[in-house]
């Protein structure tokens, strides 16, 4: 979640850096985002060089309801995806679903969509800024259509398809729309805006497993689906009037060209190759934890108790190391996180026979490997401090991890061995998924390494 939000802050870095500076008429012209820039008492200028009286950034009634609505959002539609991990655990016990290996694919398509198309929908609410609402508008409504249809359907190639594919095409439409009026309404103080917004996730996750868990249990999924969507319309449906844009925009946009020119920079092959490799293994605890649990004979509800330490350590680790990337050298936080991730997943998922060794593996790894995720917008700025090559680059590093996302689906398919050994490595139905996990994270760091001992190799012309 927080490399969703870390991404979308940087959709209007170079428009809105500018809003707290002096423009002369004679040099005010749309930047390719439909921002009109404005003066230092936060008056924007138009293309007739006439300022206009904006509302106040960092804080203000209208700034904290922004805010408060995309916590909203965050908490209740990006939640519900990275809890599907209860869900899973739940369709496999039915008979009509029972043993399908491919039940988890349900899971990273809703959570992969967002992320593989995260570069693509930057770059469209960057050209298109006014139709901001309208992409809101569009994408909201179809999450919870989403949720309705699956509760319909009786296969899992449908659930793909409509709690999947249709529900993460949904969220990725409405959010990053939503980030860029953020970037609006927080200039000075954004780094604090988007610890509350990415601070969401984490708590929702905390909560809302059991929730789920408590729901499937009492009234089976079907029902359960269609009382999220009514929940998600009731508790966000009344918030989306309050994103409204601060900064007028014009009837016109012109893209500027995308330099890329970073991509000769060899640190940029180096983080391409750490996300993608951590990205493969990042998934799977918080989409196995839950029937990994049940295997080993802990009820549905210690599941539900895993994912929220995951996501009470995923708060912590990724607001300690983000403060941390401003004051240490970024190679060593890389290198703690998929080295520690890396021991956490060998030493305590693999020998675990009970509830004690994956609540430390859940603490372990909520904190370390989401960790990982703060610091890919200082991947960006180490290869080049540029606004604009900064947000291709992260956007990127994002679609890097989405690709790990959905490919998680295929790949636990092939690790997932049949039956269970109490005494075996992963309780042997989990070894393959175990091991995988564990060396992705060391290939991670392996190639982050050859960056942190050569540095001068790495450093572009």
């Amino acid at each position: 979640s927080s490399a969703l939000d870390a991404m979308a802050s940087t959709v209007q870095t170079v428009s809105i850096a500018l809003e707290s500076h002096q423009v002369p008429a004679s040099q005010i012209e749309d930047g390719g985002d439909g921002v009109l820039r404005s003066n230092n008492n936060g008056d924007s200028m138009d293309h007739r060089g006439v300022y206009q009286q904006l509302k106040p950034a960092d804080g203000g009634i209208a700034a904290w309801k922004v805010l408060f609505a995309a916590f909203m959002f965050e908490a209740i539609l990006w939640g519900f995806p990275i809890s599907f991990g209860v869900f899973q655990n739940y369709y496999a016990k039915l008979p009509e679903f029972q043993d399908n290996p491919h039940i988890t694919i349900v899971g990273t398509m809703a959570s992969g969509v967002p992320y593989l198309g995260a570069p693509f929908m930057a770059i469209v609410v960057r050209r298109y800024q006014r139709f901001r609402q309208y992409m809101i508008w569009t994408g909201w409504p179809l999450c919870i259509v989403a949720l309705l249809a699956s509760s319909f359907v009786s296969s899992i190639g449908a659930l793909i398809v409509t709690q999947g594919i249709i529900y993460g095409t949904g969220f990725l439409i409405f959010y990053y729309p939503i980030i860029s009026i953020i970037n609006e309404w927080w200039i000075r103080r954004r780094g604090m805006a988007f610890g509350v917004i990415t601070s969401a996730a984490g708590v929702s996750g905390i909560a809302m497993p059991f929730v789920i868990e408590s729901l499937l249990e009492r009234y089976g999924h079907r029902v359960t689906l269609r009382a999220v969507a009514v929940g998600i319309a009731i508790l966000t449906g009344p918030l989306i009037p309050f994103m409204k844009s601060r900064v007028p925009r014009s009837q016109t946009s012109v893209a500027t060209p995308q330099d890329w020119s970073f991509a000769r920079n060899p640190l940029f092959s180096v983080y391409s190759i750490a996300n993608i490799a951590q990205g493969l293994g990042f998934f799977f605890p918080s989409l196995f934890l839950p029937s990994y649990a049940t295997s080993i004979g802990l009820s549905s509800r210690y599941g539900a108790l895993l994912l929220a330490l995951m996501s009470f350590a995923q708060v912590l680790g990724q607001s300690i190391f983000g403060l941390l990337s401003d004051k240490v050298e970024l190679n060593a936080l890389l290198l703690l996180s998929t080295v520690i991730a890396a021991i956490a997943t060998f030493a305590s998922w693999g020998i675990a026979q009970d509830l004690a060794p994956l609540i430390v593996f859940a603490l372990l790894f909520g904190f370390f490997a989401y960790g990982f995720c703060s610091l890919r917008a200082r991947m960006g700025t180490a290869i080049s401090e540029e606004p604009t090559p900064a947000l291709a680059t992260f956007s990127i590093f994002v679609f890097c991890q989405g690709f790990g996302n959905v490919l998680a689906g295929p790949i636990s398919a092939a690790l997932l061995n049949n039956g269970v050994k109490s005494d075996g490595y992963g309780v042997w139905r989990y070894k393959g998924m175990v091991l995988f996990t564990g060396a992705c994270m060391l290939i991670s760091a392996a190639s982050v390494g050859l960056c942190h001992w050569r540095p001068r190799r790495m450093i572009a012309d």
